[in-house]
């Protein structure tokens, strides 16, 4: 059986968070609260909806990517949606959200977990995750814990390749006004 024909998964595709006439969406605040493209945001919505239905029927511990688990925290305050609607109507069982108790032995538990997500995941929908929401465990499980929120209104953000670019033709710049100083004394 695929995900496709399952009932479950029928339910879960048609579901959406929050109630429909909203005037700010559930997917327009996941967008903006972590510098998405609405877009980029449904993409993840249905991703969210994927990781729902493989925790709910593969029999196995399931670990989201960030950008899923983005989802689910933000689904988890609305919470009268969360266990009233989904887990309730949708799933028809709960799905409690667990965080890390951290230390090797729970890494290496959620490099399994991790690994054992995306195999399912090809499994039940015959296809690779997408990488740039769900990608490698390395990435998932240590590269993007690291993460912080910012606020945009009292910080900027530049990439380190851009600095790295800036602070290139600074020097370069900068070698040119010595060098020129230098040969012609000025």
């Amino acid at each position: 059986m695929t995900a496709d024909d399952h009932p479950l998964w029928q339910r879960l595709a048609g579901y959406r968070v929050g109630p429909d006439d909203a005037a700010f969406s559930f997917a327009a605040r996941l967008a903006r609260e972590n510098g998405w493209s609405a877009a980029q945001a449904e993409r993840v919505m249905d991703e969210y909806r994927r990781f729902l239905f493989l925790a709910a029927v593969t029999g196995h511990p399931v670990t989201p990517s960030d950008a899923v688990d983005q989802a689910w925290h933000l689904h988890l305050t609305y919470s009268r949606d969360y266990w009233d609607r989904l887990c309730a109507s949708v799933l028809g069982k709960p799905l409690h959200h667990g965080p890390t108790a951290g230390g090797s032995d729970e890494q290496h538990r959620y490099f399994a977990q991790y690994a054992d997500t995306l195999a399912s995941y090809e499994r039940w929908f015959g296809a690779v995750p997408p990488a740039d929401i769900w990608p490698g465990a390395h990435r998932r499980l240590v590269v993007d814990p690291r993460a912080v929120r910012v606020g945009l209104a009292d910080h900027w953000v530049v990439r380190k390749a851009t600095l790295r670019r800036g602070a290139l033709a600074a020097v370069v710049i900068a070698i040119a006004l010595i060098s020129l100083w230098f040969f012609t004394g000025r």
